[in-house]
C-alpha cells in the first residue's frame, strides 16, 4: 500500500488525472442514479394518483432538470482537489446550478399555465401573459446573478453596469429590440407560422409565409412576388391570418345578387302551380298553402284583394329555393353558418346574399364551387319572374333609340 502511495507521489500528474476521472465518474453516477431512481419512482407514484395536477406540475421535463443538479453538487464537494482551478470551477458550477434552477422554475410556470388552461376560468381570464412576464423577470434576475457569480462581483454592481449598457443598446439597436419583442409576441401567441396565408394591406401582402426571422418576415404573394417587411410592423399594423379557415376545413362564400325592385310581386295561382313542379320546394309550397289558407280563414280575411291577409311572394319563394338548392349540394357544409338573407334595399335593388361555407379550402376548388352556384342562380332566377338589377348598357340605349325611331 505504501508502495502505491509512493508511486503516485513520484508521478503527481497521474494522481491529478486519476482524481479528475474519479470525480467525473462519481458525478456521472450521481446523475444516473438520481435520474433513474427519481424519475422511475416519482412516475410510479404519479400514475397511481387519480388527480392530473401532479402529472402536469411534476412532469418528466422537471424531473430531468432536477437530475442535472446532482452531478454539479458532487463536483462542488471535491473542488478542493483542484486548487489551481478551484476558483473558476466553483464559480462555474454555482452559475450552472443557478441556470438549471431557472430552467426548473420556467418548467413549473409552464406546467402551472397548462394546469390553468384546463380549468373553467381559462376562457374568461387567461393568465398566460402574466406568467410570461414573470418568466422574463425571473430570467433577467437570474442572468444578473449568473453574471455576478462568473465575474465575482456583487449583483447590485452588475445591475448598475447592465442598466447603463442597456441605455446605449436601446439607442443603437432600437429596431433590433423592437423586432425581438415582436418575435416574442408572435411566438408566444402563435400569431404567424411558416406556411400561413396572411394579408397585410399596408405592404400589399397577400400570400404564404416563407420565413419568420428576428428582423423580417418573408411572404410569397399569389402572383409569385416576394415581399419582405420588418417583423415589428406586423404588430404595429393590422393583418389577417387565414389559418383558422384552413384548420376549420371550410371556406366562406359571401356574395350577393341584386334583384330589381320592379320584378317583386305576389304569387298567383298559376305561379304556385308552376313552383310545385320544382321538386326541391314542392313540399314547402304545399305546406305554406295550407298554413296561409288556415290563417286567412281564421282571421276572416277578404281574399278578393291581394294585399289582404298572407300570401307568398316570388322573392320569398326564391330565397327558400336557394336554401333548398344549397342544402342539396354535397360541397356545401351544414355545420357552419348557413344563411340566405335579404339585405337593405338600395339604388341597385334588393340584395339577396348567400352566406355559406364550402367544404374545401383549396382555392381552385372553392372558386369552382362558387361559380357553379351562381351560374345556376343566374339561369334559374327568371323562372321566379324576377329580374337581376344591372345598370343600363350601350345595348339598352340602342334598343331604346330604335323604339323611338
Amino acid at each position: 500500500m505504501n508502495e502505491i502511495k509512493n508511486w503516485f507521489n513520484d508521478y503527481p500528474n497521474i494522481l491529478a488525472i486519476a482524481e479528475i476521472i474519479g470525480v467525473l465518474l462519481l458525478a456521472f453516477a450521481a446523475y444516473w442514479i438520481t435520474k433513474k431512481i427519481l424519475i422511475t419512482a416519482v412516475n410510479k407514484i404519479i400514475k397511481k394518483t387519480k388527480t392530473e395536477i401532479d402529472d402536469i406540475l411534476i412532469n418528466e421535463s422537471v424531473l430531468k432538470r432536477i437530475s442535472y443538479i446532482a452531478p454539479l453538487v458532487v463536483i462542488t464537494q471535491f473542488i478542493y482537489l483542484f486548487p489551481f482551478i478551484s476558483e473558476f470551477l466553483n464559480r462555474f458550477t454555482q452559475a450552472a446550478i443557478v441556470f438549471l434552477l431557472l430552467l426548473l422554475v420556467a418548467s413549473i410556470i409552464n406546467a402551472a399555465n397548462e394546469l390553468y388552461e384546463k380549468s373553467s376560468s381559462y376562457e374568461r381570464r387567461p393568465i398566460k401573459g402574466y406568467l410570461q412576464i414573470a418568466k422574463i423577470v425571473i430570467f433577467i434576475l437570474g442572468g444578473i446573478a449568473i453574471l455576478g457569480l462568473l465575474t465575482g462581483q456583487q449583483p447590485w454592481t452588475v445591475l448598475t453596469g447592465v442598466g447603463a449598457f442597456t441605455a446605449i443598446l436601446m439607442l443603437i439597436f432600437k429596431d433590433t429590440i423592437l423586432s425581438f419583442v415582436a418575435s416574442i409576441h408572435i411566438s408566444a401567441y402563435d400569431l404567424v407560422r411558416v406556411g400561413d396565408w396572411i394579408e397585410v394591406p399596408k405592404f400589399n401582402v397577400d400570400g404564404d409565409v416563407l420565413d419568420v426571422a428576428l428582423h423580417t418576415i418573408k411572404v410569397q404573394n399569389f402572383d409569385k412576388t416576394i415581399v419582405v417587411f420588418p417583423t415589428h410592423r406586423l404588430l404595429e399594423d393590422s393583418f389577417k391570418n387565414w389559418r383558422g379557415m384552413q384548420q376549420a376545413g371550410g371556406r366562406r362564400i359571401k356574395r350577393a345578387l341584386h334583384i330589381d325592385l320592379a320584378s317583386v310581386k305576389f304569387c298567383d295561382e298559376k305561379m304556385l302551380q308552376k313552383f310545385k313542379r320544382f321538386q326541391i320546394i314542392k313540399k314547402y309550397i304545399e305546406e305554406k298553402e295550407v298554413e296561409i289558407a288556415e290563417f286567412n280563414k281564421t282571421q276572416n280575411i277578404d281574399s278578393s284583394e291581394v294585399i289582404n291577409g298572407r300570401r307568398l311572394t316570388n322573392i320569398g319563394t326564391f330565397r327558400e329555393y336557394l336554401k333548398a338548392y344549397l342544402k342539396t349540394r354535397e360541397d356545401i357544409s351544414n355545420d357552419f353558418t348557413f344563411l340566405v338573407r335579404q339585405l337593405t334595399p338600395g339604388p341597385s335593388g334588393i340584395p339577396i346574399e348567400i352566406y355559406v361555407f364550402a367544404k374545401t379550402t383549396d382555392w381552385v376548388k372553392y372558386e369552382q364551387i362558387q361559380a357553379d352556384i351562381f351560374d345556376h342562380i343566374f339561369a334559374v332566377i327568371s323562372e321566379f319572374e324576377l329580374s337581376i338589377f344591372q345598370n343600363p348598357t350601350g345595348k339598352d340605349f340602342r334598343m331604346f333609340a330604335d323604339r323611338e325611331i
